[in-house]
């Protein structure tokens, strides 16, 4: 079965993420209010949105894989990710995440590495915060966690969108691409993998 959305290539902004060898200490900035839930109730609504029919558009639409390769900007390696049309938010494995000031607004400090992957490389990156969401895991407990506006690139698709910053040690790849940037992207077939280089459309 194929999952169908649409296109859109975002464009760069001044916030973009940067990488830096040895980041001065800043004070945290104050954090957010959270939203309790808000993930939770942001895919109940989507989901009632989407039960209402929508005329298919005609265009060319590329077909991705449910598992590619992603360029995260400030990062010279690419990563595995797992393009996931039953989670509503993207996310990636982040450590050591801490808040603080830029320019009056709020930005986030993190390290982005493969947990599974030996002696892979720790890279920092600073992302500004888009906002603090409290999810809710599966065994019912919640968990706040910071999320973040990254670029990334996929094939030779350039996007860019909203990253939760999670433990991802024992997912199968450290980058969760969500339905949010699926319908900016394209087309997932669950029974193949690395289509993006094959710019295969429908």
């Amino acid at each position: 079965m194929l999952i169908m959305s649409g296109f859109a290539i975002a464009e760069k902004s001044s916030s973009e993420p940067a990488a830096v060898v040895e980041p001065a200490k800043k004070p945290a900035a104050e954090t957010p209010p959270e939203k309790e839930d808000d993930d939770v109730a942001a895919e109940e609504a989507e989901a009632k949105e989407a039960a209402v029919a929508r005329p298919v558009s005609s265009a060319p639409v590329q077909v991705y894989g449910w598992r590619e390769i992603v360029l995260i900007e400030g990062l010279k390696k690419e990563m595995t990710a797992k393009l996931d049309t039953g989670a509503l938010t993207s996310s990636i494995h982040a450590e050591e995440a801490a808040l603080f000031e830029r320019d009056g607004k709020k930005w986030v400090r993190f390290i982005v590495t493969d947990p599974r992957t030996k002696n892979s490389p720790r890279v920092r990156l600073e992302a500004p915060l888009t906002r603090m969401a409290r999810i809710k895991e599966p065994g019912g407990k919640s968990e706040t966690r910071h999320v973040v506006k990254l670029n990334f690139k996929i094939g030779e698709r350039k996007l860019r969108g909203d990253f939760t910053l999670n433990n991802r040690h024992n997912m199968l790849a450290p980058v969760l691409i969500g339905r949010t940037m699926l319908k900016e992207l394209g087309w997932v077939d669950p029974n193949r993998t690395n289509l993006a280089d094959e710019k295969i459309m429908r």
